[in-house]
């Protein structure tokens, strides 16, 4: 099922949509921009939150909370005129100019302040994962609903190039009845960098199968629904690393597909981004949607915004059937554009409409249980039924 989630803010199909309600604050006018107050100024929120947020028609980037003075410094000069504050007490201070909440801070903090938002009436976006567990995103989503309050997932790798390539063939029937999909997410870093993303700590949700497995995994679903079953591998391979680095998830959907999903830092020969197998053809990716490269260098969409996401044809993938595409076989598919502004446009649709955001709370927990399961399954050794209630051993 194609369930990669639309640019106007409706709900991805397949979907659990939470309960649309009106927010009991009022948001200014269509002619006012929304004002957002963004929590955290590291990888996440300096490089994707606050460009992607300042870019989108709609917003503005009105607050950004971190306790760095060097991070302070350096998202006033990214961004003039942007307030910057040293803790969550001063944000929440002055909710009422406030109409969206970004949670862009580590992972351990995200259901603590998600909460808090969420009670001071404010609408909610928080990077991936949303929780630790699904049992916390479904009290989350039921809190929002509770209020009448948006609160979206940011799972920015629904717009990556090569997966809305890989949507677009499957929606199209191109690929025939799709029985496998394989999904890398593989990097050569052989010396850990330490920080909260590597700590062994299960306080701070670190490792890669919290890290990236929550991109591979909600893509996995999105594309063929929920999953039945899941088996995983998660290793810790470098030394001096504390938390799983080189990670396998395999799941069976409800639909009958199987997904294999690698996620690693201790890659040293790259495999395919993607590969699709159907009845009819197959469909190979290499390489990685240049989005998060041109950020990282400071590039912005609004730059080239005909250019941006745009990747040359030499890296496009190849459809064919019998054909190995290392030795050119199968014929070349252009790479859609990568769109990671059309997140954060559905996000200001959503909020003046009442309607829902581009990723929900509930599909999040649909990948945290599959998480939940995942890690199960490594401790123990055995494939993990995935249950709609709980997580059990098949």
């Amino acid at each position: 099922m194609d369930g990669t989630p639309r640019t106007d803010g409706t709900p991805a199909s397949g979907g659990t949509p939470g309960t649309p309600g009106t927010s009991p604050r009022t948001l200014r006018t269509p002619r006012t921009p929304l004002r957002v107050g963004l929590i955290g100024y590291g990888l996440a929120g300096s490089v994707f939150h606050a460009p992607l947020i300042a870019g989108t028609e709609g917003l503005v980037l009105d607050t950004v909370v971190t306790a760095n003075p060097d991070r302070q410094r350096q998202a006033a000069a990214e961004h003039p005129g942007v307030r910057t504050v040293a803790d969550t007490d001063a944000l929440f201070a002055r909710a009422a100019g406030l109409d969206l909440i970004v949670i862009a801070s580590p992972n351990r903090t995200h259901v603590a302040l998600a909460r808090t938002a969420l009670e001071a009436g404010l609408p909610v976006v928080v990077d991936k994962p949303l929780a630790a567990t699904a049992a916390e995103a479904e009290e989350l989503a039921e809190l929002a609903e509770r209020r009448g309050l948006l609160l979206g997932a940011f799972q920015n790798r629904r717009w990556d190039n090569d997966f809305l390539t890989v949507r677009r063939l499957v929606r199209d029937g191109a690929l025939g009845e799709v029985y496998r999909f394989e999904s890398r997410f593989e990097r050569w870093r052989p010396r850990p960098k330490g920080g909260w993303r590597e700590s062994g700590d299960p306080a701070e949700i670190g490792g890669l199968l919290y890290d990236l497995g929550s991109h591979v995994v909600d893509q996995a679903l999105a594309l063929f629904g929920p999953a039945a079953t899941v088996y995983a591998e998660t290793d810790v391979r470098r030394p001096g690393a504390e938390a799983d680095d080189d990670t396998f998830i395999a799941l069976t959907h409800t639909s009958g597909v199987r997904s294999h999903l690698w996620v690693s830092a201790t890659t040293a020969q790259l495999g395919p981004r993607f590969r699709v197998l159907g009845s009819v053809a197959g469909y190979v990716k290499y390489g990685l949607d240049p989005q998060e490269a041109a950020l990282r260098e400071g590039r912005r969409p609004a730059d080239d915004r005909a250019a941006w996401g745009v990747e040359p044809e030499c890296a496009w993938g190849r459809l064919g059937s019998g054909e190995s595409p290392l030795t050119g076989g199968g014929d070349p598919v252009p790479t859609l554009p990568g769109d990671y502004p059309a997140y954060y446009a559905a996000v200001a649709e959503a909020l003046r409409t009442g309607g829902e955001p581009p990723v929900t709370a509930r599909e999040a927990a649909e990948a945290l249980r599959v998480l939940e399961a995942a890690r199960v399954s490594a401790t123990e050794g055995r494939t993990v039924r995935v249950r709609e209630e709980e997580v059990s051993a098949v």
